[in-house]
């Protein structure tokens, strides 16, 4: 019973203090402590992850083309998860009407954008030499394409719709609708005959990828990760001030 009560007061301890973030002000002070930090370890988890790649050996079929993965698949899998994170704070407006939901929501978009065009540049690169062609419409490059493209249609949307309130609704809802597009991207190699292989990575049994090419190809994905939430957290600040600014400029306008 007090061991289900402890539970219990964590919980609500964690939510008070979810919740607490709604608070702007306490936000960017909060981010103003780990920004440092965070930023450090993905520097570090960067130069840590490039070194172990351009240090791995040669693949005896793709030969140092292979150093590519290193870049284009981390940015694959950033690219649906940042997809995913800007979900959840879909829901974030819409189930539980947080202030700063909206606000991750648009700090995500760009990146997740930039990520999923990495991906694709850094394919058709490694594509050219391995299938002899830059670009085919294979299941995977048209899902991951169609990713692209949702996220433009995001930002595009965020800077169309000048109303809050409206805008928060729309771009929430268009999230979730384009959600259905990521596992299709993840399962497409599984439903379809396509040019990519089957996932090696993550798999139930043990990885189809040599230890030289796996453990590079993890610290590599952390980096981006924490490259994600640094870039994802500076956004965010930059949307909050960017709200401050335009409610000083309507207060200007009415007082004058």
């Amino acid at each position: 019973m007090s061991d289900a009560l402890t539970e219990e007061k964590r919980s609500q301890g964690f939510w008070a203090w979810l919740t607490g973030l709604a608070n702007p002000t306490r936000f960017m002070a909060l981010t103003d402590a780990i920004m440092p930090f965070i930023a450090s370890i993905t520097v570090l988890a960067l130069a840590a992850g490039l070194y172990m790649a351009f240090t791995a050996p040669e693949d005896y079929q793709q030969g140092e083309t292979v150093l590519i993965m290193f870049i284009h698949v981390p940015a694959a899998w950033l690219a649906m998860m940042c997809y995913s994170v800007m979900s959840l704070s879909a829901l974030g407006t819409l189930v539980w009407r947080h202030p700063l939901a909206d606000v991750s929501l648009r700090a995500a978009a760009p990146i997740g954008a930039a990520f999923t065009l990495l991906a694709l540049v850094t394919g058709s690169l490694w594509g050219k030499p391995m299938w002899g062609t830059w670009w085919v419409w294979d299941a995977r490059l048209t899902s991951v394409l169609v990713l692209l493209i949702i996220y433009l249609g995001i930002i595009t949307l965020g800077r169309a719709l000048e109303e809050p309130t409206q805008a928060a609704k729309a771009l929430a809802v268009t999230t979730l609708i384009g959600f259905v597009n990521i596992p299709i991207i993840k399962f497409s190699v599984d439903w379809w005959n396509t040019l990519h292989q089957p996932a090696s990575v993550s798999r139930f049994d043990r990885p189809a990828m040599d230890a030289a090419f796996l453990y590079p190809l993890l610290i590599m994905a952390l980096a981006y990760m924490l490259m994600f939430f640094t870039l994802h957290l500076m956004n965010m600040r930059n949307e909050i001030l960017r709200r401050r600014i335009r409610t000083l400029k309507i207060r200007a306008a009415e007082a004058g």
